[in-house]
Order: structure tokens, then sequence, then C-alpha cells
């Protein structure tokens, strides 16, 4: 097992160069390198009950759509997988398993605290998998190297949106598939009660099991600034991606777009 550091950039012909400007973090606007500190914050603080606060805040159903997500992935055994902001490791794990002795399934995320609560996880399940600190934007990878890439309820926190997914393109192998499960743009019909649950009693949850309402008052707001499912479809194939395709979960509440690199 690789243990937490920080890797350097990769060359700079890799990245895309950005200008500093202004971002949004939830509904605030503010300069992109205070926006990754805020995100930073979120995590450090909701880490140690992230996963107890996923399962009330979805009553579970988090857990189907990482399930569909895996089925969808068809990581066999010898893959190559990257678990970009990977977390706790739920889907990580799951890979793992799939991918076998003779895979190699990578444990990242811009995260300390969230990575280090899934490493812990995973070293409990006898899972002694690669974990690295790493930034989505600059992927430490060399080009055509994975069979699968994955971000989980991630891709929402980054700064720069099409440089990640160029980058998560770039690291795979032809042939190879990305997946990207994000909250997204819920069915008309539910509005109304998804802004309801999602501005009252998300943070009253967040406050009562971490002490913590802001962070989730700031989920509720970044699920809005998240692209829409077509949207974020259109900057998949912009990124160079092919036969990207959306499967809305729950009503929209969810979704997950896969893309390939032909």
């Amino acid at each position: 097992m690789v243990d937490l550091y920080n890797p350097s950039p990769p060359p700079a012909a890799t990245s895309i160069p950005h200008t500093m400007s202004q971002t949004h973090f939830g509904y605030q606007e503010v300069p992109e390198a205070q926006k990754v500190k805020k995100v930073a914050e979120v995590f450090h603080s909701v880490a140690s009950n992230y996963d107890v606060m996923n399962d009330l805040m979805s009553a579970g159903l988090h857990r189907l759509w990482k399930a569909f997500t895996i089925a969808q992935a068809g990581i066999r055994p010898g893959f190559k997988v990257l678990d970009i902001a990977a977390g706790t490791g739920d889907l990580t794990a799951a890979f793992a398993k799939r991918a076998g002795p003779s895979g190699q399934v990578w444990h990242t995320d811009i995260n300390e605290s969230m990575l280090r609560v899934g490493r812990d996880r995973m070293i409990n399940q006898g899972l002694l998998l690669p974990t690295l600190i790493c930034d989505a934007e600059h992927l430490p990878f060399p080009d055509n190297y994975f069979d699968r890439v994955s971000v989980a309820f991630g891709l929402r926190n980054m700064t720069h949106k099409e440089l990640a997914l160029a980058e998560m393109r770039r690291v795979l192998k032809p042939g190879g598939k990305l997946l990207v499960l994000e909250f997204s743009k819920v069915a008309a019909p539910l509005q109304k009660p998804y802004d309801l649950y999602s501005f009252k009693v998300l943070p009253w949850l967040g406050q009562k099991i971490a002490d913590d309402a802001d962070s989730y008052r700031y989920l509720a707001e970044s699920i809005r600034m998240h692209p829409d499912q077509e949207t974020l479809k259109s900057m998949m194939q912009e990124a160079g991606l092919e036969r990207v395709e959306y499967f809305n979960l729950t009503a929209g509440v969810a979704a997950l777009h896969v893309g390939a690199k032909l």
C-alpha cells in the first residue's frame, strides 16, 4: 500500500491553464483559491460522520445508486481502476473485490480526513490498496493507464470540472470508461418537496447528528449549482468522451453518466 502523500503535479503539458477568477461555493461567489479551502473545511468537518449521514439523508438509497454504478462499471479481474473523490471507499472496495489480486485499484481523494477514514475502513476489511491524496484536475498518472475511472459525489465540488473531466479521459485506456455518479436535477413534480427537504431537513440533520448545519446547507446549495443531466453529458462529450449516456436514479435525485474513450 502506498501511504498518504502529496504527489508532484504532472508535467505542464497535461494541464490547461486558468486565470484566477471567481467561482461559486454553494450560492456564494468566492475566489477560486478560497473555494478549495472552503470545500476542504466541509469534508474535514463531516468525515467522521459521513457514512451515517449518507444513510440518513438518502434513507439508504445511496447504497442502491452505488450498486447500480458497480454493475455498470463491469469490472473484470486484472482491471486497473481509479476511484476519484473516493472518500470512505465504498466503491473502491467493491471495485477491488471484482478486479481481484491481479488488478490494481487506486483509492484517491483531495481531502486527507476523508481518505484516512476510507483507508482505515478498508484495512479493517483486509483490503490493502494504494491510497493517494491527489487533485482530480492534475492527476499524477500516465496517459492511457486505467480501464475504468470513477467519481461519485465529487465532481460538483471541483472548481474546473471541464479540466477534471479532460484529465479523467487522459488517464483512461482506449476502450476504457468513465463513470460519474452525482446528485442531479430532480423531476419537476418533486422539486418543491425536494427543496423543502434539502434546505430545512438536511441542515437540521447535520446539526443534530454531526453538530454542523453549515456543511449540509452547502451540500444542498452545491447540488443546485451543479450542471443538470444534459449539460453534464455535453461537458463529457466536449472533454472527448464518446457514447455518453446517463441514467436517472430516484427520479433524478442522482444520475449516473457513463462515457467511453475510443
